[in-house]
């Protein structure tokens, strides 16, 4: 097997991107998002967006799609990701697949085939031979601390206020895109009704149980190769080197 799709996943604030952008740097890659938040243009700091630094170290694809009002699927994002996968090989370089979202990822790992409506009609079969999936691991108190630390840092950003006060002058709240990201308390907290500290309190909360279902489900593949994050990095070169040499 000669040139495999790495895939990378874990919970929310487990570190993929920076692992995702370091990897690439070591093999000449380039980053597909596979992540149903950061699709939407304008969401880009309460979703934990790559910021342009990163992006201009290493090609990002998968971010900034779509509007939060538009539609979306698992199908769309299936269809995108193996035509980008195809254009990133075809000018030499590798595809790196990064993300939290467990139905875009097995949808492409385990080909998953839709219908005239769009809609899956195969369960979790055999992963195609052309893809390496590897995913980080934490301890729950070193998660928890990690999203403690980065809800922090969101909320001390006043461009998650600027960005908030933007999307609520242009969309509504009834769009599940609002409704299932941080936006909800940070414009509570403008309007007064949450403190700042109950603000973070529920975002913390929001996404330990988000964790918690990533984890669930990624676990259920019992081929993906989990590793601590100081350590995935050459687990995945080591892993690469013995494909080479087969």
């Amino acid at each position: 097997m000669k040139n495999p799709v790495i895939v990378i996943v874990g919970s929310t604030a487990s570190g993929k991107t920076e692992v995702a952008i370091r990897l690439a740097e070591e093999i000449n890659g380039e980053i597909i998002a596979a992540d149903s938040r950061t699709i939407f243009r304008g969401m880009d700091v309460g979703t934990a967006k790559p910021n342009i630094e990163d992006r201009n170290k290493v090609v990002h694809y998968g971010l900034d799609l779509v509007e939060p009002d538009e539609r979306f699927t698992v199908y769309d994002w299936k269809c995108y990701a193996e035509k980008t996968i195809s254009q990133i090989m075809a000018h030499g370089k590798n595809p790196i697949v990064v993300g939290g979202t467990g139905l875009y990822v097995d949808a492409l790992i385990y080909n998953y085939q839709f219908g005239e409506n769009k809609r899956s009609q195969v369960d979790r079969l055999k992963m195609k031979d052309d893809y390496l999936v590897y995913g980080i691991k934490w301890d729950t108190e070193q998660l928890k601390k990690r999203i403690e630390r980065r809800e922090q840092q969101m909320f001390n950003s006043h461009q998650l206020i600027v960005e908030t006060q933007k999307l609520v002058e242009k969309y509504s709240w009834d769009l599940q895109s609002m409704r299932s990201n941080i936006y909800q308390y940070v414009w509570k907290m403008m309007k007064g009704e949450l403190s700042k500290e109950e603000a973070i309190r529920l975002g913390v909360l929001d996404d330990l149980h988000l964790a918690k279902r990533q984890m669930t489900w990624f676990k259920r593949n019992l081929e993906i190769k989990w590793c601590k994050m100081d350590e995935i990095i050459s687990v995945i070169l080591d892993d690469l080197k013995k494909i080479v040499q087969k």
